[in-house]
């Protein structure tokens, strides 16, 4: 008679490991957003009650996974909001941003196409909502508008009711606007072209339109990031 197999033991987690899911959980939930920066270590070590060894340890850890980001005599950053997120952030940074538009543009359409389909009432408000928050920012100040921007197109993908379809563009979307916020002459266009189309189609039920509207803004944004090549381009000529 063979005798009873005895259940494996698992091992007590290390702190340092809790920490960085707390932490993780932070940025993810946006109670860290990204670009924001986070409490400075005795506050860290306050909060989380923990030594500070443990969340240096935990801090080193996600900026290694590239979630967070050193900046010397400023402090640490949220760089991604998650894993997934940062591998995209990386990848994306070593490709053209036209490239990088390229594949938001299949994401962004499908997402469209799958939001009309669905045609869910809430993520309807939700969109009227946001185009309406863009269109009040258009007089802001770029970095204003620029959030409102994109809050409208994340809007638009989280109505496709896919979290990782929203994650993925998500990192490709942060690139894109990184792209154009670093360039002087990077002033986004602000006539929001195709999004209150894109909203009716949603609301419609029209997919079809919707991927025609998403079609429209790509567009624009196509011209948008050529003027900005353009421009880099005459001046480095100019330098030379």
């Amino acid at each position: 008679m063979s005798q009873p197999v005895a259940p494996s033991v698992v091992p007590p987690r290390r702190v340092s490991e809790l920490v960085v899911e707390r932490i993780a959980d932070l940025v993810e939930s946006g109670a860290w957003p990204v670009g924001t920066r986070i409490p400075a270590e005795p506050e860290l070590v306050t909060q989380l009650g923990v030594g500070r060894n443990t969340v240096r340890e935990a801090v080193r850890a996600l900026e290694h996974a590239g979630i967070l980001e050193p900046r010397r005599g400023d402090g640490t950053y949220v760089r991604a909001a998650t894993g997934l997120d940062a591998a995209l952030v990386r990848r994306a940074r070593a490709v053209d941003a036209l490239q990088v538009l390229q594949v938001r543009a299949v994401l962004e359409r499908g997402a469209a196409r799958a939001a009309a389909e669905r045609c869910d009432p809430a993520a309807v408000d939700a969109l009227r909502a946001a185009l309406a928050a863009q269109v009040a920012a258009r007089d802001a100040a770029d970095d204003a508008f620029r959030a409102a921007d994109v809050a409208f197109h994340t809007e638009l993908v989280r109505a496709a009711g896919n979290p990782l379809l929203v994650e993925l563009y998500d990192g490709l979307d942060h690139v894109l606007v990184r792209t154009m916020a670093t360039d002087a002459h990077g002033r986004h266009h602000r006539d929001v072209p195709g999004h209150e189309a894109v909203v009716d189609a949603v609301a419609d039920g029209d997919a079809g339109a919707a991927e025609h509207a998403v079609d429209t803004t790509i567009a624009a944004v196509r011209h948008h990031l050529t003027e900005i090549a353009a421009v880099a381009d005459r001046a480095a000529r100019e330098d030379a």
